[in-house]
């Protein structure tokens, strides 16, 4: 896995709070709007038997990972469940290095400039700024001025309102929740046309002037 990999597709459509029984369909579409990495956050119900599920399911045709990730202990059991990229929510220095011992993809959250650095000098691959959309695309800018060597997945907030401001303003990659996938809770059913719509118009978005 490569951080190129990351720019060209520009999505991470991070996957919270939804049922076993309706991953591989929302997986799957997905997969047919465009999208190629997705994060399953590991305090998500069942968590690791989906990320299992589905990293053999479209292995070779999407990469599968484990967000919310708070220690190396969870990333390891993430790992052995098939997750091909790790992300922490905070810089963990001791979960970054087992991640990176694994040789596996990891992106680490952070928020400051120390963080920031801290985090990519401890072996992460990309930076997750979070949350970004309550800081802003200015602060993305601010970042990038006396750090321009670290790559940045802006995550938190992040909607088709901001999203290719962000891009063009030096993201590598974006975070993407519930403006994309929404978990369960709150309806009996899972609305698949919404998703549809919802990653299509995304996907879009982000690929308006970035193809």
């Amino acid at each position: 896995m490569k951080i190129e990999q990351f720019k060209e597709h520009k999505i991470i459509s991070i996957v919270r709070g939804i049922a076993v029984k309706d991953a591989e369909q929302i997986f799957q579409t997905l997969y047919e709007e465009g999208i190629r990495f997705i994060e399953v956050t590991l305090n998500t119900e069942h968590a690791l038997t989906i990320i299992s599920e589905m990293s053999r399911k479209f292995e070779g045709r999407m990469f599968v990972g484990a967000g919310t990730v708070l220690t190396p202990e969870k990333a390891i059991q993430a790992i052995e469940a098939g997750a091909k990229f790790i992300l922490t929510p905070t810089v963990n220095v001791e979960t970054i290095h087992t991640v990176k011992r694994e040789g596996i993809f990891c992106i680490a959250g952070a928020l400051t400039p120390t963080e920031i650095l801290t985090a990519y000098e401890n072996g992460a691959d990309l930076v997750k700024i979070f949350p970004a959309g309550t800081m802003g695309v200015n602060y993305l800018k601010d970042i990038q001025g006396p750090l321009p060597q670290i790559p940045t997945v802006p995550t938190g907030g992040i909607d088709v309102t901001n999203a290719l401001k962000f891009l063009e303003a030096g993201a590598t990659a974006l975070g993407v929740g519930s403006s994309i996938v929404k978990g369960k809770k709150g309806y009996s059913e899972y609305d698949f046309a919404e998703l549809r719509e919802k990653a299509r118009r995304f996907f879009q978005v982000c690929h308006e002037k970035n193809g």
